[in-house]
C-alpha cells in the first residue's frame, strides 16, 4: 500500500478538499504524454496538465536550462536591477508574437498577467490625458484569473459570488455560446458573429459613455468555461468597435497561446491583433510559474514619452518579474517549439482531433461537442438536481481507465500536449465514450463517488486510522 503524505495541511485550489482527501489522486512522475500515479498507474494526459504542458512532460532541455541557471544566477532583484536573460527572453517572446506586440512585461502567472494588462490599460489612458477612461468591460463566462481585477472582469458566476463586489466600473458583454443553433459545429460557428459583436456597441454605448471605457478584455476562445468559440467575424468586429471608440482590446491568451489553436496564438488564427495580449501556461511548458503581457509599441512609448525624466513610468511589478529561472525555462521552451515545429504539428493534427472528438455525437448524455485546434469541449446533459455530477463521474471513470480529462460543470474539456500521437487522440475520446456508456447502464448509482478509485479510498482511510493512532499515543505520552 503506498504511503501517503499527511493530507491535513495543504488547502487545494479549485478543489472539493474533503472529497479529494477521501480519494487522493496523486502523481509522482511524468514523461512525454503520460503521468504516473503513486501506485504506478500510467495515465495518458488529455489535458496538458492544466492547459500548460504543450511540449510534453519531462523535457530534458528545460530541466538542463533551469539547472544551469540555478547554479549561475538563482535570483536577481527585479526592481531597479535586472539580468541579461530577462532581455533575451523578452526578445524571444516578442519574436513569437504577432507583429507589433513587441514590448513585454513579465509576471508570475496568468492571473498576474490579467491584473497587469488591466492596470496598463487604465494607466495608458491616464498618461495620454484621458483619465476619464477607467471602466473595464469583460464578458459573460470569461475567465481572467483569480485576483480581484481578473475576477471582476471575469464572468463565471461560481468564481465571483464568494468574494463580494469586486472592482467598481466593470460591465460585461454577452457570451457567444448558443447550443440551440450551433450544437456539434466543427470548428468556429459560421453565423451570428457580427450580430453578437454589435451587441457590445449597442449595449455599452447605451449604458456608458464610450469615452469612459478603458478596455475590453476577452478570451479569443473561452477555455475555463468549457470551450466556448467565437462565431466567424466576431473578433474582427470587436476590433473595429474598439478602434471606433478608442477602447483598448485585450486578448487573454493564457490558454490559447503557444500552439493550442494550431497557430502560435489565437490572434494569428483569427487574424486579429489586440492592443494587449496576456500569456502564461505554455510560456515555460508549465515547468516554472511565469506569465507575460505583450503590448503594442505605441502603448509602451506613451509611457516613456509622457512620464517625467528619471520617474518610474509604470509603478507596478512583482518580486518574481522576469525571474532568471523562468526566463531560462521560457527560452528553452521556445527552442523546443522552433526545433520540433510544434505549432505546425498541432495544426496538422487538428483534423484528426476534430474527427475523433465528433465521434462522441450520439454517445449517451452528449448534448454538444465543440472543437478548435487541439482543444475540445464535450457538454453533457446534467443529471436532474445534481449539476456537475455526471462530468465528475466521467472524469473519475476515465481516470480509472488510464486517461486524464478535465471537468468543469457538466463539460469535459480535452487539451492534450502538442506532442500527442493520433492513436492517443483516438484513445482519449474512445475512453470518454466508454465511460459515458457505462454511466448510462449504471443510472444514478453511477454518480456514487464511493464506486470509484477504491484503492485511493483505502489509502486515505488507512492514513486517517494511522494518524488517529499517533494522536492517541501522543496524548498518553
Amino acid at each position: 500500500m503506498p504511503t501517503l503524505p499527511n493530507l491535513d495541511h495543504y488547502w487545494l485550489p479549485f478543489t472539493a478538499n474533503r472529497q479529494f482527501k477521501s480519494m487522493p489522486r496523486l502523481f509522482k512522475s511524468a514523461k512525454g504524454n503520460y503521468y504516473t500515479t503513486i501506485d504506478d498507474r500510467v495515465l495518458l494526459d488529455g489535458t496538458s496538465g492544466l492547459w500548460c504542458v504543450a511540449a510534453g512532460h519531462g523535457r530534458e532541455e528545460i530541466a538542463s536550462a533551469v539547472a544551469h541557471q540555478l547554479r549561475t544566477l538563482d535570483y536577481a532583484p527585479a526592481f531597479q536591477n535586472s539580468h541579461p536573460l530577462a532581455f533575451e527572453a523578452a526578445e524571444r517572446v516578442a519574436g513569437f508574437l504577432p507583429k507589433g506586440l513587441d514590448r513585454i512585461f513579465f509576471t508570475g502567472s496568468g492571473s498576474e498577467s490579467a491584473e497587469t494588462a488591466l492596470k496598463i490599460a487604465i494607466a495608458y489612458h491616464r498618461v495620454t490625458g484621458n483619465s476619464l477612461r477607467n471602466k473595464l468591460i469583460g464578458r459573460e463566462k470569461g475567465y481572467h484569473g483569480v485576483n480581484f481585477g481578473g475576477l471582476s472582469v471575469g464572468g463565471i458566476a461560481g468564481n465571483r459570488k464568494a468574494f463580494g463586489n469586486g472592482l467598481p466600473g466593470v460591465d460585461h458583454i454577452s457570451h457567444t455560446l448558443d447550443i440551440s443553433k450551433n450544437a456539434f459545429t466543427r470548428g468556429v460557428p459560421k453565423d451570428g458573429g457580427i450580430e453578437l459583436a454589435n451587441q457590445f456597441e449597442q449595449r455599452i454605448t447605451t449604458l456608458h459613455d464610450p469615452a469612459t471605457i478603458a478596455a475590453l478584455i476577452v478570451e479569443p476562445m473561452q477555455g475555463s468555461a468549457g470551450v466556448v468559440l467565437p462565431p466567424a467575424g466576431y473578433l474582427k468586429r470587436l476590433r473595429e468597435i474598439c478602434d471606433k471608440y478608442g477602447i483598448l482590446l485585450i486578448f487573454d491568451e493564457v490558454i490559447t497561446g503557444f500552439g493550442r489553436m494550431g497557430t502560435r496564438f489565437a490572434a494569428d488564427y483569427f487574424g486579429v491583433t489586440p492592443d494587449i495580449l496576456t500569456m502564461a501556461k505554455g510560456l515555460t511548458n508549465g515547468a516554472v510559474p511565469m506569465g507575460a503581457v505583450a503590448v503594442k509599441r505605441e502603448i509602451y512609448d506613451a509611457f516613456m514619452e509622457n512620464t517625467p525624466a528619471n520617474a518610474i513610468e509604470l509603478p507596478h511589478g512583482y518580486t518574481y518579474t522576469a525571474h532568471p529561472i523562468g526566463c531560462a525555462a521560457a527560452i528553452a521552451t521556445l527552442d523546443i517549439f522552433e526545433n520540433e515545429k510544434l505549432v505546425e504539428r498541432a495544426g496538422s493534427l487538428s483534423a484528426n482531433f476534430e474527427q475523433a472528438a465528433h465521434t462522441l455525437k450520439g454517445v449517451p448524455f452528449v448534448k454538444d461537442v465543440r472543437n478548435i485546434g487541439l482543444v475540445a469541449g464535450i457538454e453533457l446533459e446534467s443529471f436532474p438536481g445534481k449539476p456537475g455530477a455526471r462530468a465528475f463521474a466521467t472524469y473519475l471513470k476515465c481516470y480509472e481507465m488510464g486517461v486524464l480529462v478535465r471537468h468543469t460543470a457538466d463539460i469535459i474539456a480535452i487539451s492534450p500536449p502538442l506532442t500527442i500521437e493520433k492513436n492517443e487522440i483516438d484513445r482519449i475520446f474512445s475512453c470518454i465514450a466508454e465511460a459515458l456508456t457505462s454511466l448510462e447502464k449504471e443510472g444514478e448509482s453511477g454518480l456514487d463517488l464511493t464506486r470509484y478509485l477504491k484503492n485511493e479510498q483505502l489509502w486515505a482511510a488507512h492514513q486517517h486510522e494511522r494518524q488517529q493512532q499517533q494522536t492517541a499515543l501522543a496524548e498518553t505520552a
